[in-house]
């Protein structure tokens, strides 16, 4: 990786909001190194030249190429307005600087929990960014969606679940509903679902992500629980009212 060459340039992209102390700010947090001072007559800006001082001082210290890489790419983006960051993330690419790696321990504990392929879909590549009260709430969005369309009923939310799930009057079947056994997995999935809408997906869609956190664990736990259900519905059987 061409450290000097990044160092150099990456100063193009800085905000131009952006303090010498707020460079250092996130030097210090991000890189989490002492800067040391590279001279170099050619940068004449001090915020530029105090970019390419902690890059450098990063490439010196000795790391994991993986986690120097990590901090490297959490540094410049950081420091990066948001017209210039597609423009810094294709800069770094090209120089050796794979932005995948920033995400990679979100991808690969995701990976782990093989969730059904719907959530998959919907919410991989946000849970990967870390957005995680989204990648909660389009996989639920999904699963009402595709509740709807399975049992062809036009309801939504909780009164839909509770609708098309129950053991009586319910047109998805995941069990023949004769034994007590049977009766109670059938109302387990119907109330599960319903207490997703009530509990997951009515906070998500009527709340800000900001008033509503959710955090890494408990939205593997919630997509956990969304990619079960989906598997029920996968095996539900349509009977015609």
């Amino acid at each position: 990786m061409n450290y000097r060459l990044i160092a150099t340039q990456i100063g193009d992209s800085l905000k131009y909001s952006t303090s010498v102390n707020e460079i250092d700010r996130i030097g210090q947090s991000i890189l989490r190194i002492n800067k040391e001072n590279f001279p170099n007559e050619s940068i004449t800006s001090v915020r530029a030249k105090t970019m390419y001082d902690w890059v450098l001082s990063l490439a010196k210290t000795p790391l994991d190429n993986t986690e120097r890489t990590k901090r490297l790419i959490g540094f410049c983006l950081e420091l990066t307005s948001e017209e210039n960051k597609k423009n810094t993330i294709e800069f770094l690419e090209k120089n050796g600087c794979p932005y995948s790696l920033l995400h990679k321990d979100n991808l690969d504990e995701f990976l782990r929990r093989n969730f059904h392929s719907e959530v998959v879909k919907h919410s991989q590549r946000l849970f990967v960014q870390g957005n995680f009260f989204h990648a909660v709430f389009e996989s639920a969005k999904a699963y009402n969606k595709d509740v709807k369309i399975k049992s062809q009923n036009d309801k939504d939310g909780q009164p839909l679940m509770l609708n098309v799930w129950g053991c009586d009057s319910g047109v998805l079947k995941v069990t023949s509903c004769q034994s007590q056994t049977d009766k109670d997995f059938q109302d387990g999935i119907k109330f599960l679902s319903g207490g997703l809408m009530s509990a997951i997906r009515n906070p998500t869609a009527h709340e800000p992500a900001i008033s509503w956190p959710i955090d890494k664990q408990d939205c593997l736990d919630i997509l956990s629980l969304i990619s079960f259900l989906y598997r029920q519905l996968d095996k539900a059987v349509y009977f015609k009212p």
